[in-house]
Order: structure tokens, then C-alpha cells, then sequence
């Protein structure tokens, strides 16, 4: 299979090449900050924001990707599940 795409360069603003579940925990960070969250299952989360702040968002419906930079899903507070981090 040819990769049409093995030698753009990564930025930002290019498409996820790594995902994993997210297991939603107050005390241990995720590998990279992630570039989208993808909500599986209807629910709240708290995030923690790239630069440290610590925000909720509520009522997130299924299916949606939040286009955000988060070091952290924080246990406390989050009821959304199937949670995929977006690298």
C-alpha cells in the first residue's frame, strides 16, 4: 500500500496518525497532549487544558471530536465514556 502521506510534515492543523481509549484518571497524564477528543458515549468531561487549567464540558453528544489540547481526563466529574485521545 503506497503512503501518500509518509512525507508531509506534522503540524497541527494535519490528521490524527496515533489514537488510544482513554481511561479517565485524576493523577496520571497521558502520553502526548492529544489534538481532538472523540466522545463515544454522551456524558461530561473534565479536561486538563495544554497550559494547566482544568475545564468541564457538559452534556457532549455522541459522536462528537472537541478540538482540544488536553494533558489529562480527569476522573472527577466526567460521565462520557468511550473516550479516544487523538494524537
Amino acid at each position: 500500500m503506497t503512503q501518500l502521506f509518509n512525507r508531509a510534515p506534522e503540524t497541527l492543523h494535519s490528521p490524527s496518525s496515533k489514537a488510544e481509549a482513554v481511561t479517565p484518571s485524576d493523577v496520571t497524564d497521558l502520553p502526548y497532549l492529544t489534538r481532538y477528543l472523540y466522545v463515544g458515549g454522551t456524558g461530561n468531561i473534565t479536561a486538563v487544558m495544554a497550559d494547566g487549567s482544568v475545564v468541564l464540558f457538559s452534556a457532549i453528544p455522541v459522536g462528537t471530536i472537541l478540538p482540544i489540547q488536553v494533558s489529562r481526563v480527569n476522573a472527577t466529574d466526567t460521565t462520557a465514556t468511550l473516550i479516544t485521545a487523538l494524537y
